[in-house]
């Protein structure tokens, strides 16, 4: 049951999805973060279903690939967006490590938060549509699983920057070998079914993913001294990003 518990606590901090809400406590919150990945589920759902109509109804690249860069963030409720353009802010700043810690917890909008957010969706909304008319958008549907799952391994192997946020909550708890197992045989699962739906182009597009952990990792370790929730969602969003340039370089040249 508290496993149960756990699921409906992972959806209803990471999405919109209704569900039955449930009070944080130490059983249901020991693996809460191994089902972060069950949000990308509906993510790619999502995109597939949303591909399937536009193949039905005839819609041009243009208008699927603004509705598809909008459905993460309506499910999600943008709360990774929210950590990215934070994180944006607190880079772009160019401060000591202190005072980036201090303006991720910031609540107002930066302006390059608001730039970069901005320049994020181009390229993904492009990104998209590019693999939409070349027949390649399924590849990308199993990267939503594969991204919170890389996002959730390193929340609970990397040190915590603050010591406190809401990330700090959610992992302080969590039975952490347990879970990093967990985690990987999810890992596999993902990145084994975004090659099966193409083995060249899913395969370059995990490694893609990988390489944005390696990055987020030095990025993390170097700026903030640790992960808190903003550059969770930072990576996050990175790395989705990662893997649809991953397979829109090997629909062009491979």
């Amino acid at each position: 049951m508290f496993l149960f518990e756990s699921l409906l606590v992972a959806m209803s901090t990471y999405s919109v999805i209704p569900v039955p809400q449930f009070e944080w406590n130490d059983r249901n919150m020991k693996y809460a973060i191994c089902f972060f990945p069950a949000v990308g589920i509906f993510c790619g759902t999502a995109l597939w279903g949303w591909s399937a109509l536009a193949d039905s109804l005839g819609i041009g690249g243009f208008f699927f690939a603004m509705i598809a860069t909008c459905l993460p963030l309506l499910i999600t409720g943008g709360i990774h967006m929210d950590g990215y353009m934070d994180s944006v802010d607190a880079l772009a700043s160019h401060q000591s490590r202190e005072r980036k810690l201090e303006i991720l917890k910031d609540p107002n909008c930066g302006a390059f938060a608001v730039i970069y957010c901005g320049v994020y969706l181009l390229i993904y909304a492009g990104l998209i549509h590019e693999l939409f008319t070349a027949n390649y958008i399924l590849v990308i549907c199993p990267t939503f699983v594969l991204s919170r799952t890389l996002s959730a391994l390193c929340a609970v192997n990397m040190p915590n920057a603050r010591k406190a946020g809401m990330l700090c909550a959610y992992t302080k708890n969590t039975e952490k070998r347990t879970a990093t197992i967990a985690l990987i045989a999810v890992l596999i699962i993902s990145g084994a079914a975004v090659v099966l739906l193409s083995p060249i182009i899913g395969g370059i597009t995990v490694l893609f993913a990988i390489a944005s952990v390696l990055l987020y990792h030095r990025v993390s370790m170097k700026q903030f001294g640790g992960v808190t929730g903003d550059t969770s969602g930072f990576f996050l969003q990175i790395c989705e990003l990662a893997c649809l340039i991953g397979a829109w370089i090997g629909v062009r040249f491979i």
